[in-house]
Order: C-alpha cells, then structure tokens, then sequence
C-alpha cells in the first residue's frame, strides 16, 4: 500500500465502474452519477466545500501517464468540477458548482492524496470489503444487487466455485497443463466471469456446478491454450481488463481455429457424473401460463455489455425490465426501432458488412442478415424474414415500423408488438454481440 498526492488532472473518473458496468468515456462515467445519483453528488460537493478536504482517500491504478479511479468516483468527480465547473453534464450544474468553488476557502487544491495499489486483485479485495452506508450520499454508496453482480461479472469474484480451479483441475487429469509455470488463476477468472465467454471455450458453470457444452478433447484443447497463453504471459490481466479485451482475445483463437464451434455442441455429461433417477412427486395443480409484460422476455439472451454500447443497453433494459407492453405500446414501439437501428448500425461498422450510403433500412437489415448467415450465426428462415422486410404489406417490415413513428392512424398493439420482436430477437441479438 503507498500514499501519493496526485494531480487532479492525472486521475480519470473509471468508465468501467461496478456501479454501472462499462460506458464509453470519463465524460459519461460522470453523467452518469448526476443522472443517477444527483442529490447524493449535490450533497457530497457541499460536504468537500464546507470541510475544505475529503476524508476518505481515493483508491487509484495507475495506467500508462494517469490513475484510474477503483473507489471514490465520487469524490473525484466532485473535485474534477469544482476545479472546472464547465465539465459538469448540465447549465443548471455548471451553477452549481460554480457557486460551490467560489465559497471554497483559500486556493483550491490541483492534488489528492490517494491510496495507489499496482496489484488489481488486490484493488478488487479492497472493493470487496467495502460500500457499507451512504450517510444521504456524503459517505460511500452501497452497492445494489445490480452493481454487485456487475463486479462479480467483470471480476469471476463470487460465493460459488472458481472456474480458474474447476480448469486447472481438468486440464492436469487430462495432462494439458503448462509445465514450467503457474496460471495466474485471477486472469483465467475474470477472462471467463461470465457465461457468454464461458460457452465460447465450451463449458457453463450455471447453477455452480462446471459442464462441457462441447466436445469435450476440442473445449480442453482450447482451454489448454489458454493457460499457455496465461502462464508465458502472453496473456495478461491488462488485456482482459474489460468486455472489448475479453472479446478481442477470445476472438483471436476463433481465427485460428482454437476454440469450439457451434456444430460441436453436445449435452453429455461429464463421465463420472452419477444418472439421477427420475424424483416421484404428487400430482400438482395445472400451471398457468406466464403473461409476458415487456416487450424482451425477461430471460438471459448471454449479451456482455461493453462501453461503446451504452445507449444499446440501455433501451435493452427499457423494453426487457421496465416499460409494460400495456401501458406503453407507443414508446415501446419507437424505442424498438430504435434498438433496431442501433444494433444493425453496431454489426455493419463492426463485421465490415458492405452497404451503399443510400441503402434504406431494409436493405441494410437484409445485408447484414446475408453476412451473419455466411457466419453461421442465424439459418436461412431467419435470413428469410428479413428478405420480407422490404414488403409494406407484412406486419414484419420496415412500413409498419415506420408507421409506428410516423402515422398518426396506425396504433401499435401488444400483440403485434411482441410478434415483430420475437421475429427479429435472434438477428437483434447475433448484431449485438460483436
């Protein structure tokens, strides 16, 4: 542990913050705690003026010529536009804190003294043990089960089994492990923290319990790869800090014919896992079925998030969570176009899908359709559906959408609604994950 006072301007807020998942920028890291937390960063600005300092140091890393924020955003965040009000994400907060520096006593400081760790897996116990009480936002914020399952996401950190071990286990029966050094488990760990990463490699630890989703001698080859990859620091926790890093590298042995493919998909069981026999149980009631009331059903679609998808995820989770099929069919019907776009937009600058400056949806939509089934991503009735896009008289087309925004006659109903989406969820998706 080492203390050093730091310019304020050599810190940089964390993008990729527990609290809210991986954003774009330092710029929408800090929108985002004014959106979300306004009254708390209003309240903890008046604290830091009124006291003159702030009593809990920052915990920081350094990256290349800055430091970035791992606990107290905040605070930073504060500090950062009391120094430069102009940053602040509105004209009524450039006030604000415009008011608050001028009452701040004596010259305002341009250094912070912050608690600065080298080791990441340290930072990560560190934020482990801590955001306990929010004292009406001067003090830590706790973490929701949101933000909790985001560090347990990014890190592999939780209360179940390690996959890191799980790994290393079957890699030494099978023989495959590195001989002349270690894996650094903590990197295998947050390499394969959540379950999209996992099924690229071949194996699931849903429910807490590890399996092989494909062919078993190709998911150990691939895994076995992995850990050389680790172990002669070819790999190293730097390059799988974030979602992009995890795809890059996970992306990088798909070229090179590394890891499984989807035609190895298999459902057998380890060997050695004991049959269950079948439980007897008393005849129940008939189940009722289950009313859907978003327009995403509300089921894991093995989606990762990262930074430059932002606004992706968050009209995602209007439509999966928050606005009801019911009560909000026209913003539902507008944001779905929107998704729409926005994914199709993310799969053609990505995958490099070739389109005309004057192609209209339709077209692009088909394009990028043709392109993920050359990929193997989706099958021709799905490639099928989108050719039929272009008709104006099918509910699935590009005029009934446009007639959601545009017509003042044409009312979207719920049914309808959940009919087009459910047409056009696994193309959404497959744009998505790239």
């Amino acid at each position: 542990m080492a203390f050093r006072k730091l310019a304020l301007n050599a810190l940089v807020v964390n993008r990729a913050n527990d609290r809210h998942g991986e954003l774009e920028n330092e710029t929408a890291a800090i929108a985002w705690l004014f959106n979300e937390r306004e009254a708390h960063m209003r309240s903890l600005a008046k604290d830091i003026v009124e006291q003159g300092e702030i009593y809990e140091y920052p915990l920081v890393s350094p990256q290349k010529s800055k430091f970035i924020v791992f606990d107290g955003n905040r605070r930073v965040t504060c500090c950062k536009l009391l120094d430069d009000p102009r940053r602040a994400p509105t004209t009524e907060l450039q006030t604000f804190f415009r008011e608050q520096k001028a009452l701040w006593k004596g010259s305002f400081p341009t250094e912070i003294l912050c608690q600065v760790e080298t080791d990441r897996d340290r930072i990560d116990e560190i934020l482990f043990r801590r955001h306990t009480g929010s004292q009406s936002g001067v003090g830590q914020s706790t973490w929701d089960d949101r933000m909790k399952a985001t560090f347990i996401t990014r890190t592999g950190k939780g209360n179940g089994p390690s996959v890191a071990d799980e790994i290393e286990r079957r890699l030494a029966e099978a023989n495959l492990l590195p001989s002349r050094r270690k894996i650094p488990r903590s990197t295998l760990n947050r390499l394969l923290s959540a379950e999209p990463f996992r099924h690229r490699v071949g194996i699931s630890m849903k429910g807490g319990r590890f399996q092989f989703t494909h062919d078993q001698p190709k998911s150990l080859a691939a895994l076995a790869r992995i850990a050389k990859d680790l172990a002669e620091r070819d790999l190293v926790l730097g390059d799988v800090w974030d979602i992009d890093g995890k795809q890059s590298y996970l992306d990088q042995l798909e070229r090179e014919g590394v890891l499984p493919k989807e035609t190895d998909t298999t459902k057998t069981v380890e060997p050695g896992t004991p049959a269950r026999k079948p439980a007897k149980v008393k005849p129940s009631a008939k189940a009722k079925p289950t009313i859907r009331t978003t327009l995403i059903p509300s089921k894991d679609f093995d989606l990762n998030w990262p930074g430059r998808l932002q606004r992706h995820h968050r009209i995602w989770e209007e439509l999966q969570f928050h606005l009801d099929l019911r009560t909000h069919p026209n913003a539902i019907s507008v944001l779905m176009r929107v998704l729409l776009e926005l994914a199709l937009e993310n799969y053609i600058t990505t995958a490099k899908v070739v389109v005309h400056e004057n192609d209209k949806l339709a077209t692009r939509l088909e394009k990028a359709g043709l392109h993920l089934q050359t990929a193997g991503k989706i099958d021709a009735k799905q490639v099928e559906v989108l050719k039929k896009f272009k008709q104006g008289d099918k509910l699935v087309s590009a005029g009934t959408l446009n007639r959601y925004v545009h017509s003042t006659n044409f009312a979207p109903s719920p049914e309808h609604l959940m009919s087009i989406w459910d047409s056009l969820a696994d193309v959404v998706v497959e744009m998505l994950k790239v």
